[in-house]
């Protein structure tokens, strides 16, 4: 495993800046100067940077340009998303169902939610011996706990058998070519690291980004509703635990729905308002790069010099959306004309569905440098994972019909009714499909419950032999996604997924 052995072998010479002053000086005196594990845990300051180090690892996923973007993998693997980006071959090779492990998306996932576990393995093992205040090290390290699981719950759901590693390693350690475990033992550890950020003492929201018991809480839900269905099929005690820890958030009162869209892509309300956890980005310091692959290839709409059509929607798909519904209306969720770059008085039609939900406008029209965050958990999800979660363990309540009823309220649609245990399934399906499209959550879905969603009857399928409406046809292989070559060559303890 090059990339976790490569990272290990550099891991926490956090400052390594050499000060010396003479060969005789350096032959007499120790180098203070280099951080290693014996000297760096010693102030809360370092406590502080480890933590600070495991989120980083979110922000690459993001990156986007010319040969696309790793995050694009997951909207690809619906269906659901097409691209005018012919040379970003990894989305192709994706789209279009012929992917291979040598797809460097796939490598970027592995590489940095790897790298994130790293320092969080070394930050749980650490901080508890530090001399420092009890209140902040139980916060630093439910963070820490919060985005190893966050990681593993990735990794697992892509790859399937991957390593667990949860002390840290380095080039001595066993486990420095570990084995795969058994998908089960990764999700214990996420809900074991889960509920013990459930006693950190973290508040329930955090204005400022980083993790919060609501983020804690709204994971925990999700897990639970995965291990509920494929493929671990805990079936109803897991539906019932899930709704349990959802309505906990419910209940916090402290999130609600934005009163408009306009809302999801207001860099002024991040952090703020239904968005429970985000990947931090910044203007000018770390601005976020999606905004070139959001807009239509060389049409002149953007400020941006780059504007690649790297991903956009079906037509189809969002043809699909039930009439009326507001998120399909232009410049909610999508849009189909934008003013000129060299005349904002002049409108051009795009002919596609592009993503507006992600849309920076200030960043397109004048700075083209953007401080939107990308949403990791919102509060329309939890509502929707409570509503699913209660109707299979209950069936229809008013409780379910209420959760799901509100995120139809605000697309301005008729509230649910008078439903079946099923006809309701179906239905909150759909709003989980139409509300988190292109955030990274839809192919998670497909694979938990094991359908897609045909988009001209609008009824849900069998995931294998589910045909995309341009033509492909998923197979059992595409449960999973390969495992990078480059770790498979590395480690050879490690076993290729089927059919790749």
């Amino acid at each position: 495993m090059k990339s976790i052995k490569t990272y290990i072998s550099k891991v926490l010479v956090l400052a390594a800046v050499f000060f010396a002053t003479s060969c005789a000086d350096f032959l007499d005196e120790t180098d203070k100067s280099n951080f290693t594990l014996d000297n760096y845990f010693t102030k809360p300051e370092h406590a502080v940077s480890v933590v600070n180090s495991i989120y980083q690892s979110m922000q690459p996923i993001m990156s986007s340009g010319f040969n696309g973007g790793p995050w694009m993998m997951l909207e690809f693997a619906t269906g659901l998303a097409d691209t005018e980006l012919g040379q970003a071959q990894y989305s192709l090779f994706v789209k279009d169902l012929v992917n291979n492990s040598d797809n460097g998306y796939g490598q970027t996932f592995w590489t940095n939610y790897y790298r994130g576990i790293a320092n969080a393995n070394l930050a749980i093992a650490n901080i508890p011996e530090m001399n420092m205040d009890e209140t902040q090290k139980q916060q630093l390290l439910g963070e820490a706990r919060f985005l190893r699981a966050y990681y593993y719950f990735n990794l697992v759901r892509i790859f399937g058998n991957i390593p667990l590693i949860i002390n840290p390693v380095d080039l001595t350690s066993e486990e420095l070519y570990p084995n795969p475990a058994d998908p089960s033992a990764v999700y214990d550890q996420i809900v074991m690291d889960l509920t013990e950020a459930e006693d950190s003492g973290l508040p329930m929201r955090d204005a400022t980004g980083r993790v919060s018991m609501g983020a804690i809480k709204s994971l925990l839900s999700s897990v639970y509703l995965t291990m509920a269905g494929y493929p671990l099929q805990k079936g109803n005690e897991y539906y019932s635990l899930a709704a349990a820890k959802a309505k906990e958030v419910i209940d916090s009162k402290e999130f609600s729905l934005f009163d408009s869209y306009d809302a999801l892509h207001d860099p002024s309300m991040k952090n703020l308002g239904e968005n429970i956890f985000m990947a931090q980005f910044a203007a000018y310091i770390q601005p976020s790069s999606w905004q070139v692959s959001i807009i239509p290839y060389n049409r002149g709409i953007s400020n941006y010099s780059a504007e690649t059509g790297g991903i956009f929607a079906q037509e189809e798909f969002v043809k699909s959306y039930e009439s009326g519904d507001k998120r399909a209306d232009e410049k909610e969720f999508y849009y189909t004309s934008y003013s000129l770059r060299d005349d904002r008085s002049q409108i051009l039609e795009l002919g596609d569905y592009y993503i507006y939900k992600h849309f920076d406008e200030l960043a397109q029209t004048s700075t083209t440098s953007s401080d939107m965050n990308w949403p990791i958990i919102r509060y329309a999800e939890v509502l929707l994972i409570y509503a699913e979660a209660s109707n299979e363990a209950n069936g229809p309540t008013n409780e379910a019909y209420q959760a799901v009823n509100l995120i139809r309220e605000r697309a301005e649609l008729d509230p649910l009714t008078g439903m079946s245990q099923t006809e309701l399934r179906e239905a909150i399906w759909k709003e989980k499909f139409f509300e988190l499209s292109f955030e990274n959550k839809t192919w998670f879905d497909m694979v938990r419950i094991r359908k897609g969603f045909n988009v001209t009857t609008r009824q849900f399928e069998e995931y294998v032999g589910h045909q995309f409406i341009y033509g492909p046809t998923l197979k059992e292989r595409e449960l999973l996604f390969p495992i990078p070559t480059a770790e498979i060559r590395n480690n050879s303890n490690l076993v290729q997924n089927a059919g790749y």
